[in-house]
């Protein structure tokens, strides 16, 4: 009896780790000796845990899966809501400050009471609010024009940023006359071209010793 429940014992302790790996059929027994001794660094051993290379498991690959011809790089249109969202708070604080040096200017011949930071918190408001509709308004034309040259072309470049900032200052300033949208054509062809400028300057710099040599 003692010789059955002993052998039924061990094969149930076999069946066991012949599933997890451990011991009997399914992999060799290990230790607390020799699970001690497995290098962690690396991950190039054999997990004795579950016997599966760790190799195997290492992505090399990007973590996410892009749909069939789509980029990497986020285009125009995703970058719209951040960069119409990010004028409107830039031009939103720079107003706000603005309106405070305003404020402070015009009234310091006041003695600090209530009608005077009054005053000073409808500048404030006032011009946070202008400055933040101007500079919400250039990006919004911006990031328009900047998408339908997108989809027109079919690529996307500095091209089409020069392009998009030059047609955004010519709208922009449309209501000034030829003269205003002259005004507002040059304006926005420079200020993107020194942005595109801007950005490929490493290009270019590792561009002319290669040509130097």
């Amino acid at each position: 009896m003692e010789g059955a429940a002993a052998a039924g014992g061990n094969s149930k302790g076999s069946g066991l780790g012949g599933l997890f790996g451990v011991g009997g059929v399914g992999g060799p027994g290990y230790s607390h000796a020799d699970l001690a001794g497995v290098p962690l660094t690396g991950m190039s051993p054999l997990s004795p845990y579950l016997n599966v290379d760790p190799r195997y498991l290492i992505q090399d690959t990007d973590e996410f899966i892009l749909p069939t011809g789509a980029s990497k790089t986020r285009g125009r249109f995703e970058l719209a809501f951040f960069t119409i969202g990010g004028c409107c708070m830039t031009g939103a604080a720079f107003g706000a400050l603005n309106g405070l040096r305003l404020g402070l200017k015009e009234t310091q011949s006041m003695a600090w009471s209530k009608p005077r930071n009054v005053q000073i918190l409808n500048m404030v408001t006032r011009q946070g609010a202008l400055w933040a509709n101007t500079l919400g308004s250039l990006a919004l034309l911006y990031s328009a024009f900047g998408v339908v040259i997108e989809k027109t072309r079919g690529a996307e470049d500095d091209l089409n940023t020069v392009a998009a900032g030059t047609m955004t200052g010519m709208l922009y300033k449309s209501t000034g006359g030829l003269r205003g949208i002259a005004r507002g054509g040059i304006a926005g062809l420079t200020l993107t071209s020194l942005y595109a400028l801007y950005n490929n300057w490493e290009h270019m710099k590792g561009a002319v010793p290669r040509q130097s040599l």
